[in-house]
């Protein structure tokens, strides 16, 4: 049994104990790993996942894990979630709610350009 993130393949870390004499032993970080259902709409099926906590904070950030799976940066899943993600977007196509789930994020180059403007006609 892995310990390792089912989602963002979030793993152990290494590094020292430091003690109050300030001598440094090896030691392990251990993520906070927790097996949680989702629900996954798209699918219609409930999906079993040994995540991080800190993967659970991202997903309920998204909404759902739909949502999550659809609008997350591709290059950070592991090979389980980039399957999911294709049959969730796959299923989403056939019903047509692809654009519902889609999160559209405005590019920051544009708002910085707006705020100099603000900023300019202000003086």
């Amino acid at each position: 049994m892995s310990r390792i993130c089912e989602l963002l393949a979030v793993g152990v870390m290494s590094g020292n104990k430091v003690s109050h004499s300030n001598r440094k032993t090896r030691r392990r970080f251990l993520p906070n790993l927790k097996t949680i259902s989702f629900k996954s709409d798209a699918l219609g099926s409930d999906l079993t996942l040994k995540i991080a906590a800190s993967t659970l904070r991202t997903v309920n950030k998204y909404g759902s894990i739909d949502n999550f799976l659809v609008n997350h940066r591709y290059a950070k899943f592991t090979d389980l979630a980039k399957k999911l993600r294709v049959q969730i977007k796959k299923k989403l196509i056939k019903l047509g709610k692809l654009e519902e789930v889609k999160i559209v994020k405005e590019k920051k180059v544009l708002v910085k350009k707006e705020a100099k403007k603000k900023v300019a006609k202000a003086v």
